[in-house]
């Protein structure tokens, strides 16, 4: 079964995003359990924890069908000692706050080396720095998203995703999210019939369906290969609605959540539909 919703607002606390995400339609949903672009938070509440609880069981939600998403100020792989230990810390946060809201994974972007590093020491230390936070936790899944390889981002090849999923020791708490932005951009061809064919097969080839524990479905604003995080509502960016067709009659993408982040969300209610029309 395919479980398709949005990044929805946790605006007055994270247990409004089952609320909105039920508004829409969502049988899944992403949201931040706290400000992504800050590096501190008031701690959740029992209120907070037993509201959201009480809120996903009202609507349905379970804890595969959500994909929480970490602050964007995290930076796994710095190369730089004290903005790396702030990184780690502010992730293990990030970590127990799924744990304490009983969710089953954690979504993130790995790192960047900032040209300070090489690319294969940066992936290290972002394979490190999960294997540090996952030996302090339990339960929750690191899940490494894609990037489009903008500036100096790592995880934009799958060669790289499954490197840094080849150093983490307990390979039972990591995954994979695709975003098809990221990938289109990145110079994945999910564009063509035969492309996508392509790219699914390197995927499972290089990292291996057994690691994709969610997908981000994105259109994307700029073009092929240009390396430019961009996204776009669904059928009005390059990419097109073939590999969306592709992804809802494929079950290798049941059972986990499918999460638009195009940026009209005016559109959200209009696109779940869409795509629940191509299974």
């Amino acid at each position: 079964m395919k479980y398709i919703g949005a990044h929805v607002s946790a605006s007055g606390g994270v247990e409004n995003a089952p609320v909105n995400a039920n508004m829409i339609g969502a049988k899944a949903f992403a949201f931040f359990t706290k400000n992504q672009r800050q590096w501190s938070s008031n701690p959740l509440t029992k209120s907070n924890i037993l509201t959201f609880a009480k809120n996903c069981e009202r609507f349905g939600y379970q804890s595969f069908q959500i994909l929480p998403h970490d602050s964007y100020l995290i930076n796994l792989g710095h190369p730089e000692t004290e903005p790396l230990e702030k990184s780690r810390n502010s992730f293990l946060d990030e970590i127990k706050r799924c744990e304490e809201l009983g969710l089953d994974r954690l979504n993130f972007h790995p790192g960047s080396h900032l040209n300070q590093i090489g690319i294969e020491e940066c992936l290290k230390r972002i394979a490190e720095s999960i294997n540090i936070v996952l030996e302090k936790t339990s339960g929750v899944t690191a899940v490494i998203e894609n990037t489009a390889g903008q500036g100096t981002n790592l995880g934009h090849t799958f060669e790289q995703l499954g490197f840094i999923i080849d150093h983490v020791e307990d390979k039972s708490r990591v995954g994979v999210c695709i975003d098809t932005c990221h990938a289109f951009t990145a110079g994945y061809d999910l564009k063509s019939e035969a492309g996508i064919i392509k790219t699914f097969e390197t995927f499972e080839e290089l990292v291996g369906f057994r690691y994709l524990k969610g997908m981000h479905l994105n259109d994307s604003k700029k073009e092929f290969a240009t390396r430019v995080d961009r996204h776009d509502n669904l059928g009005k960016g390059f990419i097109g609605e073939e590999v969306f067709n592709y992804i809802m009659k494929d079950k290798r993408f049941d059972d986990m959540p499918l999460i638009l982040e195009t940026p009209d969300e005016s559109f959200w209610e209009e696109e779940i539909r869409k795509l629940y029309s191509l299974e």
